[in-house]
């Protein structure tokens, strides 16, 4: 199977058996699912109010139990005691443990974000020493990254590291805020510059001389979480526990969020799909006029909208989960395997908003469905809304993530590594000259839909060619334009990868495909009008007047033409089944 390269979704089209889906589980990865499942609607729900007053040990003794069913050794060597089960299953950990609310959120940190940079990067010494105990639970990892003057922007930290002069210890001063698992964990994965110049990543214990953890933050979600500020004064930490290389660490940083972002997109997940079952559940009991509310349409097209995003989402999540698995073959090191993720680093930023603001939308819904009791802790809606707001924050903010995704693509196109230029030109020679065919209803099933995804691909190349051209090295100081630029990459991914698993299910089961068919539609008209109107508003801001200004407008308009869809008919349809099934369903 030819492997579709990070970024070229926006350049070529992909044979939908190319990518995965989560209906492509195997038995093990769906009994995994159950597992998983079971452990946390019988050991964590019951126990999530005690767990987010912060009782003592709790967090920690429940990381334990999890680390007994195999669940922190997805990601970890079978000669560390890992379970090195692939990142398929990792994600599906992450997904089914993610309606567990605070505890989700400590037990990411720990399988991802902490443990993963020496799963990645460690040597030999440094693995043997540690992977063990973090597999198994023994020791609980957390990741210490953000600074007080240094959030997104990672490079600015000032945490500084010294060379004693006898050679044996970096000696470490400054400070780490919002750092997950700090109060409990045995584990840091701690950066800091040598000199004040080489941004250099550490293994620090938790009994490191000069080393101390802060009071819990007061947060307004996530609460059964630990978040602890670190203070480093003169903490003296052994050479031997140097991780990667001097001057390297951007290295494990940004390939560790890479992973991170796309996790923390399968934990959106899961947590929609959980929002989406209780509001379910609560329109089929919630009376008012002397009927259900679920009988009401208003609030069958909020489930339906709801469904259409988780959908979007979990389809574009494990198409990357998939593109990565299978890039990751037969890779050994650390270095290669940073490659290998670096590969997806668009993706993975899109996985992270997209499914952060589904998430948050699911929310925010989940609570209106509820009415008045949305609004109260006694029923499981305001957690979940308060829980989510995080989301968009963790692993850089949302906004931050939308500055990366041009100035990615950017770079890699004058590496030459992707014909982002090029094709700009090339369709620049074409659109005078374009054409959009009417619908006769004679298309195959989701030819329309698809058609309608590859203008939206021509309408990123005009908008991305038009600025790269009116700005360029000045390109990034018009962030309106880049979160344009950014948005049009999101959707398109998302609408794409919505259509390919329809497609693919269709190949296989007709009859079983209906509503994944009925949810890509009901994403894609839904989302596709936008598309124009960011492209409207990105034109008449770069081409002020004129004959420019007219012509541009009018490619913008055929290429944003569409024959609308019954949208509020296929919401009903998927609404009937959400309410039979009680559940997310696909």
């Amino acid at each position: 199977m030819e492997l579709q390269k990070g970024a070229m979704y926006l350049l070529e089209n992909i044979d939908p058996e190319k990518i995965f889906i989560p209906e492509d589980f195997s038995d093990e990865q769906n009994m995994i699912a159950n597992m998983v499942a079971d452990f946390t609607a019988n050991e964590i729900i019951p126990k999530l109010e005690e767990i987010d007053h912060q009782r003592a040990g709790l967090s920690r003794s429940l990381l334990v139990k999890a680390g007994e069913l195999g669940l922190l050794a997805a990601d970890v060597p079978e000669e560390y005691e890992g379970g090195e089960m692939g990142k398929i299953t990792s994600a599906v950990i992450t997904e089914y443990i993610s309606s567990a609310g605070s505890f989700s959120v400590s037990f990411s940190a720990h399988t991802g974000i902490g443990s993963l940079p020496i799963v990645l990067f460690g040597n030999e010494k440094q693995k043997s020493k540690y992977l063990p105990d973090l597999a198994t639970g023994r020791k609980i990892a957390a990741y210490a990254l953000t600074e007080p003057m240094a959030g997104s922007d990672a490079l600015a930290a000032k945490t500084k590291a010294v060379l004693t002069e006898d050679g044996q210890y970096y000696v470490l001063n400054g400070e780490k805020i919002f750092i997950t698992n700090a109060s409990f964990a045995d584990v840091f994965i701690v950066y800091a510059k040598i000199d004040g110049e080489k941004f250099t990543a550490f293994i620090v214990d938790k009994d490191t001389p000069g080393f101390s953890i802060g009071p819990e933050e007061k947060k307004l979600g996530i609460k059964g979480s630990s978040t602890c500020s670190l203070i480093f004064e003169d903490a003296r930490v052994p050479v031997e526990n140097l991780l990667g290389e001097i001057g390297k660490g951007h290295v494990i940083a940004f390939n560790i969020l890479n992973i991170g972002r796309y996790k923390l997109g399968l934990g959106s997940v899961g947590a929609a799909k959980a929002a989406i079952a209780n509001a379910t559940k609560y329109a089929l009991e919630r009376q008012q006029f002397g009927m259900p509310i679920a009988k009401f349409g208003m609030i069958q097209n909020k489930l339906a909208q709801m469904a259409a995003k988780t959908y979007a989402s979990e389809s574009l999540i494990y198409r990357l989960v998939g593109n990565i698995e299978e890039s990751l073959q037969g890779k050994g090191n650390g270095r290669e395997i940073g490659a290998a993720i670096e590969e997806y680093a668009v993706e993975c930023s899109i996985a992270k908003v997209h499914c952060s603001e589904s998430l948050g939308y699911v929310t925010d819904e989940t609570v209106q469905i509820y009415g008045g009791y949305g609004y109260t802790q006694e029923f499981p809606a305001e957690r979940m809304y308060r829980d989510a707001r995080i989301n968009r924050i963790f692993e850089g903010t949302n906004e931050v993530n939308r500055l990366i995704i041009p100035a990615t693509l950017l770079r890699l196109g004058m590496k030459g590594k992707l014909p982002l230029l090029q094709a700009a030109q090339a369709l620049a020679g074409q659109l005078l000259s374009l054409q959009v065919k009417a619908p006769t209803g004679e298309e195959a099933p989701l030819e329309a839909e698809f058609d309608m995804v590859d203008r939206a691909k021509k309408l990123f190349l005009l908008i991305g060619g038009s600025a790269t051209q009116k700005y360029m090295k000045k390109l990034a100081k018009e962030q309106e334009i880049i979160e344009i630029m950014a948005n049009l990459c999101i959707e398109i991914y998302a609408m794409e990868s919505a259509l390919l698993r329809a497609q693919k299910a269709l190949a296989k089961d007709a009859a079983g495909a209906e509503t994944k068919l009925e949810l890509a539609r009901a994403y894609l008209y839904d989302t596709f009008p936008k598309l124009g109107i960011w492209a409207k508003q990105a034109i008449a801001y770069m081409f002020d007047g004129g004959e420019e200004l007219r012509t541009n407008l009018s490619i913008v308009k055929r290429l944003s033409k569409y024959q609308l869809a019954n949208i509020l008919g296929i919401r009903q349809n998927l609404a009937k089944k959400i309410l039979e099934a009680g559940k997310y369903v696909v």
